[in-house]
């Protein structure tokens, strides 16, 4: 059985996309944002204290979207990967991993520095910078998806889940408003996909279950 540890909108739903995506049988743990400071327990598990922690036997991952790419690998083939003997092997492992090194770091520090810090600790010109940061780079993601359905292949994959999170941030956060045209319509998209939808469901079910309240 597959166990994943998730606070709703954190970057563990890319994982939690995926499992949807794949139609797996898994347990969802829902926690409250952060966990580690308002579910001190799960340290024992996670001595991070971050999200996503996925459990699948002798298996322990943290990083999300090292997750999406471990499930769509071990539970394929499935359309989802992009195999090594494809051309766009390459820009699938690259916007794999620029959904998070480059998208959703710098909107975590615009997410601290207006809601998360206490009230005397919030910097506007912190979030202001790294707001032109993330639109910065989200050009790419404008160019790739003007003249094509998805970033890569041709075709939905776990790239579009890892970028697909980072424009979910963007909306919690008040940034989608500003998105290009061609991201807008992408998101589009992503938001119309069955797995997406059954993720949404399965996170919010799970948290009125657990009776964990959302905070962002």
């Amino acid at each position: 059985m597959i166990t994943l540890y998730h606070c709703a909108a954190a970057r563990s739903f890319r994982p939690l996309w995926t499992l949807e995506e794949l139609g797996l049988t898994y347990d969802l743990k829902m926690l409250p944002f952060p966990p580690r400071v308002f579910a001190k327990e799960y340290l024992g598990l996670n001595p991070l204290g971050t999200i996503p922690l996925l459990l699948e036997g002798d298996t322990r991952m943290t990083e999300s979207a090292a997750i999406a790419q471990y499930l769509v690998t071990r539970y394929g083939p499935t359309p989802l990967a992009v195999g090594v003997d494809e051309p766009d092997f390459g820009a699938y492992l690259n916007w794999l991993h620029f959904g998070e090194a480059t998208l959703t770091f710098p909107q975590t520090l615009v997410l601290r520095y207006t809601e998360l810090e206490p009230e005397e600790r919030r910097n506007p010109q912190v979030a202001a910078d790294y707001t032109k940061w993330f639109f910065g780079r989200l050009r790419g993601v404008e160019a790739a998806v003007t003249n094509s359905g998805m970033l890569c292949a041709g075709r939905f994959t776990a790239a579009d889940i890892s970028v697909g999170y980072a424009l979910l941030l963007a909306q919690r956060i008040g940034l989608s408003r500003e998105f290009g045209p061609a991201v807008a319509a992408y998101w589009q998209r992503l938001q119309a996909r069955k797995g997406f939808r059954r993720a949404v469901a399965a996170e919010n079910l799970a948290g009125e279950q657990q009776k964990v309240a959302r905070r962002f």
